[in-house]
């Protein structure tokens, strides 16, 4: 892995934590949303929600390098949905330029991990379709 693309991938990892992290900490399922009809925090959770489902029924292979390339395209795809958001609603200046790094970063790291499936894994045998659909193929 490239010494940018590490450093992309672990800033886009930070803010997903970041954003992730106040949701976690509630134990409602309205993650504690200051307001719960901002277009910001409805596209945040929404984006959060895909994600969990997503990687909840991932198909398993045993192979802990499949599985670890299938769990990070649902997690990337987030990234990219939170990373948008940031840029619809977002007024920060150094948050929306990481924001564009991350998409970029993002988009490449499910195209490398995508063409890794396909080398290895034989069509139809539980392949992730989580980026499909959002514009991140």
């Amino acid at each position: 892995m490239h010494r940018m693309s590490l450093r992309l991938t672990l800033a886009s990892l930070g803010l997903l934590a970041l954003l992730a992290t106040p949701s976690l900490a509630q134990e409602s399922h309205d993650h504690g949303a200051g307001d719960a009809h901002d277009p910001a925090v409805q596209a945040s959770m929404t984006a959060m929600a895909r994600m969990h489902e997503a990687m909840a029924s991932m198909a398993y292979s045993g192979d802990a390098d499949i599985d670890f390339a299938r769990g990070m395209i649902p997690h990337h795809v987030a990234a990219i949905e939170m990373a948008e958001i940031v840029l619809q609603h977002g007024a920060d200046p150094e948050m929306r330029a990481l924001a564009e790094l991350i998409i970029e970063a993002q988009t490449r790291e499910i195209a490398e991990l995508e063409a890794w499936l396909a080398a290895r894994v034989p069509a139809g045998e539980g392949a992730t379709d989580a980026s499909h659909g959002h514009g991140h193929d």
